[in-house]
């Protein structure tokens, strides 16, 4: 299954080389050209029938992760983040590491052996170590080195009523749902921008898009759902199940108003469910791409993620489905001349 192959491939920030490769894999017969830049952004275009206007669709390839920092004595591994996590999270989590995928699990000081004061507190990421059963620093040094990246050792599964569970969903679920379009054929240019380092600062998606030079841009992403006990309805940001999310703004940027009513409109006019995205928290790549050139007409689609940044996310599939729908409607409403012309 599309979601499976890609959410457990490995793919942290500035080491996307398997996870681009997966989706080449998946891309290769459907472009008219793939290529790879020099950032390491995967660039698959599709020339259509008509000149224009040229669509970009982007989609970020990286996973947030941790990088191997130092080996102690005893064998236990240090260890630092690459993008945003909460030390809460990690402790007693399996990771893989490397090329290898050498297992470990993220550990700490038992409470049995902390202060009082101690338990009072979160574990910080100080007393965190990921522990590869080594026995010693030269025993470790034989599977991993200072350097190393690890992932979580999350498996893809389907579980409860059409909801699904993995690590990475921010954002290999934007990357499926551009790898299900561009099976598709429509009129005008679409360019897929599989895209490097969005975790770490948005890093490869302004080359990507100058390089490209679109005339319109869509970003699709993985966003946060906090529909969880002990959170306002208010600041929810999303829900799972009430379908793909448009935003106002976030942290990167304001989103274009006729972008946003337009994409409404496409979903109304086809009887698709969507929500707007209720807070201003976290960015994307649309931040970097609406500033390229003279600028570029942007908005962002996103698919609710409960556990966002956590080792096992959880979406809903309908949501999913109903985003590849709204992305190709959307493509259809420009080929009409709906938007950007």
């Amino acid at each position: 299954m599309l979601l499976k192959r890609l959410t457990e491939a490995m793919g942290p920030s500035g080491y996307e080389d398997e996870i681009r490769q997966v989706i080449y894999e998946e891309i290769r017969q459907y472009a008219d050209r793939v290529y790879t830049d020099s950032m390491g952004n995967l660039i698959a275009e599709k020339d259509g029938t008509r000149p224009g206007p040229k669509v970009l669709l982007c989609a970020h390839m990286d996973e947030v992760s941790v990088m191997i920092t130092h080996i102690d004595n005893n064998g236990l591994l240090q260890f630092r983040h690459i993008g945003g996590i909460d030390d809460r999270i990690l402790l007693s989590k399996p990771v893989m590491i490397g090329e290898k995928r050498i297992p470990g699990v993220i550990g700490s000081k038992p409470p049995h052996h902390q202060k009082p004061d101690e338990r009072k507190n979160p574990v910080g990421l100080s007393q965190l170590r990921i522990d590869i059963g080594a026995k010693s620093r030269e025993d470790a040094l034989k599977y991993v080195k200072p350097g190393d990246v690890a992932v979580f050792a999350t498996e893809y599964e389907e579980i409860g009523h059409r909801r699904a569970k993995s690590k990475s969903f921010d954002d290999r679920v934007g990357c499926a749902v551009m790898v299900e379009t561009i099976k598709k054929q429509f009129d005008v240019p679409v360019v897929f921008g599989f895209a490097v380092q969005e975790e770490i600062g948005l890093r490869g998606a302004g080359p990507l898009a100058y390089r490209t030079n679109p005339d319109i841009s869509l970003v699709l992403e993985g966003t946060l759902a906090a529909d969880l006990p002990g959170a306002a309805p208010h600041g929810y940001a999303t829900e799972l199940g009430k379908g793909p999310a448009l935003s106002i703004m976030d942290g990167s940027s304001i989103h274009n108003r006729e972008f946003l009513a337009h994409m409404k409109s496409v979903a109304e006019q086809n009887e698709i469910p969507y929500q707007i995205r209720n807070t201003t928290a976290g960015g994307n790549d649309a931040g970097r791409i609406h500033l390229s050139r003279e600028g570029v007409l942007s908005g962002v689609v996103s698919v609710p993620t409960r556990y966002i940044h956590a080792p096992a996310q959880l979406i809903s599939l309908d949501d999913y489905e109903n985003t590849i729908l709204l992305v190709e409607k959307f493509l259809r409403s420009v080929e009409q001349g709906g938007l950007g012309q």
